[in-house]
C-alpha cells in the first residue's frame, strides 16, 4: 500500500511534530517507509483520490495519528432527544432526572446500538481509539463484552470500565464491581484493554473503595472516576464521610499512572500537586461543563507535571471540536497565545504518552509504526513545517473534517465512505429500534409522575 502526496506528521521523541511532504509506504499493517518529496501544487487534485487498489493519493492533505478520546460514555447515545423527567436546574437534578433513569433502562440490546452509533461517529471523526466509562446499572453483567465486542467489529481499539457506584444499593454496587473485576480478568486482549471504572466520590463509600483499592493493587489496574465535574462532588463526600474526594482516592490508594479522573473543575491548589505526583491524568470534557453549565477548569493554575488528556464526556465523538474548545477555554481563561498553546501542545503529547501505557504499539506515523492515522481534508495554503504546524493544526486541522481513516492498515474509511457499506442501512434501523424502545421507557416514566 502506498499513500501518495500527503503531508505525513510524524512524532519525533514524543516532543515534537515533523511535517514532512512525500509518500508513505506500508506492508503488513506497518509503516515500513516514506519517500520525501518537493511539494508543488501541481501535485494536487480537488479531492483525494484512489489510483489503484494499491495506491492513495491523498492529494496534499495532512496525515495525522488518529485521535483518542479519553473520557467517552457509549450509553448516552441514545439520550438524544429524549425526556427530561424533572428540573434540570442543577448538575445533581440533571444527573437524577436524565442519567442516572438513562442508565437505569439500557439492556444489551440498546448497549450494542449505543456501541454501534459510537463506532459511527468516532470513525467519520478520526476517533479509533475509546475509553469509555459504561453504566447499565440494572444490566452490568457481560455489558463490557458486548461494547468490547460491538467497538472491535468496527475495528476500533477500547479501554472500557464499568461505574461502580453505591447509588442504587449494595447488589447492585455488587453487581457493577464485580463487571470490573470479570472484563479484566476475562475479556482483555490486544486490542482491548481496562480500567476499574468508578462514579465519584459522594456515590461511594469506604467499604467500596477499599475493595476496588485491593483488586487495583493485585492487578496494576488504573481507575477511571469522575472528579470535581461540579461543587457537589466535594460538598457531598465532605458531608458522608468527612474528606474530599482526593483525599480518599490517596487514602486507599486508587491514583496510579494508568488513572484518569475526568472533569477536575474544582481541584484546590493543594490537590493539584497530590494527583501530579501519583502519575494520574486529568481529562477535561469542557464541551459537557458548558452544557451543564458547571464551569471551566482553572487552566492558568495547573501544574505543568499534570498529565492532561481530552475527551467528550459522552456528548460526541468529535474530539477535533473538543481540543479546539480547550483552546478557546484557555483563551477565555485569559490565558495568552503562548500559554494556549503551549496547554494545547502538552495534551497533544501527553495523550500519546497515556495510551502507550495502555498500546504499546500505538503509533508515531515513523516506519516501523503500526498503520493507524488519519487524513484530514485540508491541504495548507501557506508553508507548512515544524515551527508553524500548531498554528496549522489549531486554526486549520481541527476546522476541517477527517476524509479518510486507517485502523492496522486496513481502511474504516475512504474518501468519507466507510468501509462498512450497505451494511450501515441495517446498522441504522437497529439504532432507531432500539432508540425508539428508550423513547417507551422515558414516556411509561412520565405516566407516573
Amino acid at each position: 500500500m502506498l499513500i501518495t502526496n500527503a503531508f505525513v506528521c510524524t512524532i519525533i521523541n514524543g516532543e515534537k511534530v515533523q511535517p514532512v511532504f512525500g509518500d508513505l509506504t506500508i506492508e503488513n499493517n506497518t509503516i515500513t517507509g516514506f519517500t520525501k518529496k518537493e511539494f508543488t501544487p501541481s501535485l494536487l487534485n480537488s479531492t483525494p483520490s484512489q489510483k489503484t487498489n494499491e495506491i492513495y493519493d491523498a492529494a496534499g492533505r495532512l496525515v495525522t495519528i488518529p485521535l483518542v478520546n479519553f473520557h467517552d460514555h457509549i450509553y448516552s447515545r441514545l439520550a438524544k432527544g429524549q425526556p427530561v423527567l424533572g428540573p434540570s436546574g442543577n448538575f445533581e437534578e440533571i444527573l437524577e432526572n436524565l442519567w442516572w433513569k438513562l442508565d437505569s433502562f439500557l439492556d444489551a440490546p440498546m448497549n450494542e446500538a449505543s456501541a454501534q452509533l459510537t463506532a459511527l461517529e468516532a470513525i467519520r471523526n478520526g476517533v479509533t481509539y475509546i475509553i469509555d466509562h459504561h453504566s447499565s446499572q440494572l444490566h452490568a453483567k457481560e455489558s463490557l463484552k458486548v461494547l468490547r465486542d460491538t467497538l472491535d467489529s468496527f475495528g476500533l481499539r477500547s479501554i472500557l470500565c464499568f461505574e461502580t457506584t453505591d447509588r442504587n444499593g449494595e447488589a447492585i454496587s455488587a453487581e457493577g464491581f464485580n463487571e470490573n473485576v470479570q472484563y479484566a480478568r476475562e475479556h482483555c486482549n490486544a486490542d482491548h484493554q481496562a480500567l476499574f471504572g468508578l462514579h465519584a466520590s459522594f456515590t461511594l463509600n469506604d467499604e467500596t473503595l477499599e475493595k476496588v483499592s485491593a483488586v487495583v493493587k493485585e492487578t496494576g489496574l488504573g481507575v477511571h472516576i469522575h472528579l470535581y465535574e461540579d461543587k457537589a462532588d466535594r460538598l457531598r463526600s465532605m458531608e458522608k464521610f468527612g474528606k474530599a474526594p482526593v483525599a480518599r482516592l490517596v487514602e486507599h490508594g486508587l491514583l496510579n499512572e494508568k488513572s484518569i479522573v475526568a472533569h477536575g473543575l474544582f481541584l484546590d491548589a493543594e490537590e493539584l500537586p497530590v494527583i501530579a505526583a501519583t502519575g494520574t491524568s486529568l481529562a477535561f470534557n469542557v464541551d459537557s461543563n458548558m452544557n451543564n453549565a458547571v464551569g471551566f477548569p482553572d487552566f492558568a493554575s495547573l501544574s505543568t507535571s499534570l498529565s492532561l488528556l481530552a475527551g467528550t464526556d459522552g456528548m460526541h465523538d468529535n474530539l477535533a471540536r473538543s481540543l479546539k474548545q480547550i483552546f478557546l477555554a484557555a483563551r477565555l481563561n485569559k490565558l495568552d497565545f503562548g500559554q494556549a498553546f503551549g496547554l494545547a501542545i502538552k495534551i497533544y503529547f501527553d495523550q500519546v504518552r497515556f495510551i502507550k501505557r495502555y498500546f504499546p504499539d500505538y503509533t508515531d506515523l515513523q516506519p516501523g509504526s503500526r498503520a493507524d492515522l488519519i487524513i484530514w481534508d485540508y491541504v495548507p495554503p501557506t508553508p507548512l513545517t515544524e515551527e508553524n504546524f500548531w498554528g496549522h493544526y489549531l486554526y486549520g486541522v481541527l476546522e476541517s473534517p477527517v476524509c479518510t481513516v486507517m485502523q492496522n492498515g486496513n481502511f474504516l474509511m475512504k474518501d468519507y465512505q466507510l468501509a462498512i457499506g450497505e451494511k450501515e442501512n441495517a446498522i441504522r434501523e437497529n439504532i432507531y429500534l432500539q432508540g425508539k424502545r428508550m423513547r417507551t421507557c422515558f414516556e411509561k416514566e412520565l405516566e407516573k409522575k
